[in-house]
């Protein structure tokens, strides 16, 4: 140090100017943002979101198109207890039923389903945050059957009674199911990121978008595996609902697409739900160091196709007339251990926790196969969708055998139910356009009903010429003398074998398991 400079206390300008320098570049350094909008000319990083948030692009800066192709295979296995409500009285079985109260206690069966899916997926970007997407899920193989619950097979005659002129069970045990496979559905949707944290980091990263569904194949239909192929060997497994014999011989009109003269013959199983859906979906994820925190929620709404087994179920009795509506929410957390960026490699872990809820609707249930495949003439035989006034008796009230002749399907008014899941993946992206996922989840089920349809609508505008059993007997008093009165209108859907209190089936204990891989490539 010179001796000017040790007078006045000062350093040198060439040390003191290296030290402001060096202090202003750690301070730079420190402050910067590795997510930073890139310069041009800059080469292109890694700089997508978690894979849940991630929606393709175009036209964004020299990368003008980008088209994702997924292909991917999930095996589900579901396993499930039913059991059947009972009437026997505590005279003869104590501890039954007491009290006029129903108890749900019979073992039934034990429901299995094993499904395989090969899951395709296509991803186009149309514009920066906005990407067009085709999917449809291809069943390789499904498989059901109903087995013995705690000796439940050799109690058939009681815990599968059906009515009074049936002389057989509903169905038998063990019962299989035909092996089902083809296309479920094709789905075309778009998706749209709202807010990008790689554009904004003061912001989150938001998607939403929503999904059609077209149900392309055939309608599932009931069927029975044991049955015969072919009606000249005895009764046919799959049946039309109108084939009250099941011999492949059914009425005129009662079958979509048939409209004179009698039909000969049977449907596939068919794999398809038969109905169009119509899904809403958005997630939200904020990238934090290593972790990115995420939650959304999905709504799928389903109309049935005409040509369906759902049939004509917007009939003025009807108490439920729709699938069922389908919600769900979820929260995860995305774990980035290790990533580089500029290699474009990154593996991340993904936990996820959620629920949803289904709410009443008439939907294929566990014994969808077996109750509408059953040759119990209780079910067979149709109902009448109205009821008039006896011209025979006043008051009095008779079938209306002109009305429409409603045929039992096997789909049934199944009641309200919540699931839970949790589910965990890992993710390696490779390099730029390939990256692999896998995982696994389980999903429980709340215990409900598989069929409860109720035998009245309580619609007032029904006169009491028109309401069946639907009415009650108002009590006399000193001034006035009773009456009968209309409380509503009969439901043709309900069959009293299956649905009347005290012999209605619920499913118990359900837990359905899944796991999955699937390849991406990226262009």
């Amino acid at each position: 140090m010179s001796d000017a400079a040790a007078k006045t206390g000062r350093r040198p300008a060439t040390s003191y100017g290296l030290a402001t320098g060096a202090l202003t570049l750690f301070v730079a350094l420190s402050s910067a943002r590795a997510d930073e909008p890139r310069q041009a000319g800059e080469p292109r990083m890694l700089s997508e979101p978690g894979e849940v948030t991630n929606v393709i692009d175009a036209f964004d800066g020299d990368d003008v198109f980008d088209l994702h192709l997924t292909l991917g295979y999930q095996y589900a296995w579901k396993r499930a207890h039913i059991r059947r409500e009972t009437t026997i009285g505590s005279a003869a079985n104590p501890g039954l039923s007491t009290g006029g109260f129903t108890g749900s206690n019979m073992n039934v069966a034990t429901y299995e389903e094993n499904t395989s899916r090969l899951n395709t997926r296509a991803d186009i970007g149309l514009y920066k945050d906005i990407a067009l997407f085709f999917r449809m899920p291809i069943i390789l193989s499904n498989d059901r059957k109903l087995t013995d619950l705690n000796g439940s097979a050799n109690q058939q005659s009681v815990v599968l009674a059906g009515g009074p002129n049936d002389g057989a069970p509903l169905f038998t045990l063990p019962f299989n199911s035909p092996q089902r496979s083809g296309v479920e559905y094709l789905a075309v949707g778009v998706d749209f990121g709202f807010m990008n944290q790689y554009r904004d980091p003061t912001k989150p990263t938001w998607i939403g978008g929503v999904e059609a569904r077209f149900s392309v194949g055939e309608p599932m239909h009931a069927c029975n595996a044991a049955f015969a192929e072919k009606p000249e060997t005895g009764p046919i497994r799959c049946a039309y609902p109108s084939d009250v014999n099941r011999n492949g011989i059914g009425r005129a009109g009662d079958v979509p697409g048939i409209d004179e003269g009698n039909f000969v013959g049977y449907p596939s199983p068919g794999i398809t739900r038969g109905t169009t859906g119509l899904e809403f979906h958005s997630t939200i994820s904020k990238r934090i160091k290593y972790i990115e925190p995420y939650t959304g929620f999905r709504a799928l709404f389903e109309f049935p196709q005409a040509k369906s087994d759902f049939g004509s179920t917007d009939l003025k009795g009807a108490l439920v007339a729709h699938p069922p509506l389908q919600g769900w929410v979820y929260v995860g957390l995305q774990v980035i251990p290790w990533e580089q960026r500029e290699s474009f490699q990154r593996v991340t872990f993904d936990g996820r926790v959620g629920a949803s809820y289904r709410s009443e609707g008439r939907d294929y249930s566990e014994l969808f196969d077996a109750l509408g495949s059953s040759s119990a003439l209780s079910l067979r035989r149709p109902a009448y969708a109205a009821y008039m006034a006896d011209p025979a008796m006043p008051g009095g009230t008779i079938v209306d055998t002109g009305s429409q002749r409603v045929y039992f399907t096997g789909i049934t008014d199944v009641s309200a139910y919540a699931s839970i899941r949790a589910s965990f993946s890992v993710t390696w992206q490779a390099g730029e356009y390939i990256k692999f996922t896998a995982g696994g989840g389980l999903t429980r089920d709340q215990s409900h009903l598989i069929t409860a349809d109720q035998a009245c609508n309580s619609d007032a505008s029904g006169s009491i010429g028109q309401s069946g059993p639907c009415r009650v007997e108002t009590p006399a008093t000193a001034t006035t003398p009773g009456a009968v009165r209309a409380s509503g209108i009969p439901n043709p859907h309900y069959r009293p074998t299956i649905n009347a209190v005290g012999r209605r089936f619920r499913t118990d204990d359900s837990n359905l398991w899944d796991a999955w891989i699937m390849g991406i490539v990226m262009f």
